[in-house]
């Protein structure tokens, strides 16, 4: 059962070139994550990206482009009448900020058909999703996509959740920690940022995130800190990462995503909890290094 699925929202990325300039791009969390995943497992590996696009010309584009960097399209589904979001990435001494324009995004019925969710992500030994998965979703989407990973989790496979937080997606606060929660409690391993999770949930610790998620069933928890210590539980003891020092970081777009991809293709390779957050702290401290979500650059160094 060598198959890897990322479920979620691939975007139109315009991001910043220089001299006002912008660069396009497809790109989104999960799939930045299932990119990063596909560059390091073995090729005999099937890694495939599930989610909704549209039937226009930029979906076809975005497709095409998915299938091009040897992922599977085959859990794409197709909507009649929607299309796929762009966001824009503004960049400030390498830290990054987002403009969306997602009103009419397909990927927001991702959960509309049980059925078909429970068809795509049957048989794989990893599935990866994010708060940004739950937060395009209608609450009820959430409780049924929440619902699907349970049963899959509980079958045998692997669910990783990202809480990658973004405050204007949810509608309010309660919603943003309650779907937190739901997404946690479905998974077998949670990826949180403590600058998100601490003011969200009142932590004032990395352990005490790493404790929480932990309570909530998790097996696995690494708890991310930008440029401080990686906090790590295996489910039976607990140690710290410090990622090397990068003094001029361009963008960090995408360092928790090559994290997340990096850490799950480790783990899948059946490396310990340990090396496989090691060679995720540097592939996501070369990714800051670049302009962009998906940087073939940053691979240097970062062996399969």
């Amino acid at each position: 059962m060598s198959r890897f699925l990322a479920l979620g929202e691939c975007m139109v990325e315009l991001s910043d070139a220089g001299d006002g300039l912008y660069r396009r791009g497809f790109a989104g969390d999960t799939f930045n994550a299932a990119w990063y995943a596909r560059q390091l497992l073995p090729k005999h590996w099937n890694v495939g990206f599930g989610s909704v696009i549209g039937s226009d010309a930029a979906s076809d584009e975005m497709a095409a482009f998915i299938e091009a960097q040897g992922i599977d399209t085959t859990a794409l589904r197709r909507h009649p009448s929607r299309t796929v979001g762009l966001y824009m990435i503004s960049l400030n001494a390498g830290e990054r900020s987002f403009s969306y324009w997602r009103s009419q995004s397909a990927a927001k019925t991702l959960a509309d058909d049980p059925a078909w969710l429970e068809a795509i992500v049957k048989d794989h030994h990893t599935l990866h999703f994010s708060a940004i998965t739950l937060a395009i979703l209608p609450p009820a989407g959430r409780e049924t996509l929440c619902a699907v990973l349970t049963c899959a989790r509980d079958a045998g496979a692997t669910v990783a959740f990202d809480t990658n937080l973004r405050p204007r997606l949810w509608e309010s606060t309660d919603a943003m920690r309650a779907g937190v929660t739901l997404g946690a409690r479905a998974a077998s391993i949670v990826l949180p940022s403590f600058d998100e999770d601490a003011p969200l949930f009142g932590d004032t610790s990395p352990e005490i995130t790493r404790d929480r998620y932990a309570n909530l069933g998790a097996q696995i928890v690494a708890v991310k800190q930008g440029a401080g210590a990686v906090h790590l539980w295996d489910g039976k003891s607990s140690d710290k990462h410090t990622p090397p020092n990068v003094l001029n970081p361009v963008d960090t777009t995408a360092a928790g995503d090559s994290f997340a991809g990096a850490f799950l293709a480790g783990l899948a390779m059946n490396q310990t909890a340990t090396e496989a957050a090691r060679r995720a702290i540097h592939l996501a401290s070369n990714v800051i290094q670049f302009r962009g979500a998906l940087v073939p650059a940053a691979l240097s160094g970062v062996s399969r």
